[in-house]
């Protein structure tokens, strides 16, 4: 049964060893990457059946991550293989403050040649709930194709969608091309998640009411806006109020810290708990991220994330 279903571009990810430039590094550790995939692996910690789709490159990188999803209890029946196109991967260096530098190598990867038909044996009868973000419609036309289909069956089938916005500029070929696509895709969700910073760039507003305001009046039922540290704002046709953030004395890394606040809000509404208490759920597993310096090794477990809340909040 394949309860949670989402779709990405997993990559392989060489974490550097030491602080520096990129270019002055020699030895890297390597683990995979990409927004889905943490939201995959958190969602499976959690308790939930996971099916992650995407295409990989007949190669290393591609047995590499298969067996990594395997082993994270993440469903595969639709992982496909291209034998004609590499699997994406990235560098990213060591930082003890802000974030840390990223440099892809994606660009006619594997995964974005995905295409409509990749995705036409989907079963849908058991799943609850679709998962999309901003990054698939970017990397290609067809990818953009499929995220829209996804889309248009959940939707069709009642099924419930959230929406993290995840912009990625440097893989748009210009940015009204990529406020058009991606506002177009939260207008189609019920649950849209994206940053403060984000929400300036696609409604030209930094008011977290205004950018929420935005996507409630074109039909979205919840937007749940990222402060960062400071938490989150939520507002729905009906009420709005804000969640504090936890506090961390430690920043580690903060890539991931968005994809874990969304396993934490899905998570939460999945279980019956209310906004507000997905929400906080949110805030907590997005603490835990940045705590540590991988992008998916900080995403707990239930006992671990009922340990988490006990101590910090209250």
């Amino acid at each position: 049964m394949c309860e949670i279903l989402t779709l990405g571009e997993p990559m392989a990810l060489f974490l550097a060893n030491q602080k520096g430039e990129l270019d002055k590094i020699e030895e890297f550790t390597k683990l995979v990457a990409g927004a889905e995939v943490n939201f995959a692996i958190g969602m499976a910690r959690l308790g939930h059946e996971v099916a992650y789709i995407t295409k990989l490159g007949e190669d290393p990188f591609g047995t590499y991550i298969n067996r990594f999803l395997l082993e994270n209890n993440i469903d595969t029946r639709y992982v496909t293989y291209d034998a004609g196109h590499f699997t994406g991967f990235q560098l990213k260096s060591k930082v003890e403050i802000g974030d840390p530098e990223v440099f892809y190598f994606r660009r006619h990867s594997a995964a974005s040649h995905l295409h409509t038909e990749d995705v036409s044996n989907i079963l849908w009868d058991k799943v609850k709930h679709l998962h999309l973000t901003g990054i698939p419609p970017a990397l290609s036309s067809t990818c953009r194709e499929v995220s829209y289909k996804l889309m248009a069956a959940a939707r069709e089938k009642g099924i419930s969608i959230s929406f993290d916005t995840n912009l990625r500029p440097q893989l748009w070929k210009s940015k009204d091309e990529m406020v058009s696509v991606i506002n177009d895709l939260a207008f189609l969700s019920d649950l849209v998640l994206p940053g403060v910073n984000e929400g300036k760039i696609l409604t030209g507003s930094d008011d977290p009411n205004q950018i929420a305001d935005f996507y409630l009046k074109e039909g979205v039922s919840t937007v749940v806006i990222k402060l960062g540290e400071k938490g989150a704002f939520v507002k729905t046709q009906d009420s709005s109020f804000e969640v504090q953030g936890f506090k961390v004395e430690k920043v580690v890394d903060t890539v991931g810290a968005g994809d874990g606040f969304a396993v934490g809000v899905v998570s939460g509404l999945q279980a019956g708990l209310s906004l507000k208490e997905a929400v906080v759920r949110g805030n907590a597993i997005g603490a835990l991220a940045v705590m540590f310096p991988g992008d998916n090794d900080g995403l707990p477990n239930s006992l671990q994330l009922e340990s988490y809340l006990q101590t910090n909040f209250g």
